[in-house]
């Protein structure tokens, strides 16, 4: 009897794997992109950017093979413009600096076969943070993981909106 437990187990989930795939289930974080993104040109005018390194990344992730401004491609990514930074929220009773907001926002637009197939738009997400003038080192840190964060989740939204372009 203990020896038919684990054969159960594997059965059931073996069957349980083969009704997720039949019902498209794939894990969070895989886009599953158009074909015509299998070779993606990614263009910005710095490629050295938390957001355009994220983008890549999730493009490869997802199977494209992603090349740069003016090679050959399928289709095209653009990153119109990116604007960062942060902005104070509040301040203390002797005008110092309590709360700050740190944003990132995105400007892009898709084209397919030299077809534009999404307009430009924007995105922008923002993450607020306490801050103290006595941990100035481990703030400034903090402020930096933020960017970072904010520039993979725009990633993320950008392609989940890439995973929805259709040719």
């Amino acid at each position: 009897m203990t020896r038919t437990r684990p054969r159960h187990i594997a059965l059931g989930l073996s069957l349980l794997m083969g009704v997720l795939a039949g019902c498209g289930f794939h894990l969070q974080g895989v886009a599953r992109l158009p074909p015509a993104f299998s070779v993606t040109a990614l263009a910005s005018d710095d490629r050295y950017t938390d957001l355009h390194q994220s983008l890549a990344d999730s493009l490869k992730v997802a199977g494209s093979r992603v090349v740069g401004r003016g090679e050959p491609a399928g289709a095209e990514l653009e990153i119109l413009s990116e604007d960062s930074g942060q902005r104070v929220l509040s301040v203390s009773a002797t005008n110092s600096p309590t709360e700050y907001e740190v944003y990132y926002t995105v400007r892009y637009r898709v084209r397919i076969d030299g077809r534009e197939v999404l307009a430009p738009q924007s995105l922008t997400l923002n993450k607020d943070y306490s801050f103290d003038e006595a941990a100035i080192l481990a703030k400034e840190q903090e402020q930096q993981q933020i960017h970072a964060a904010l520039a993979r989740e725009l990633a993320a939204l950008i392609m989940r909106r890439l995973t929805a372009v259709a040719p």
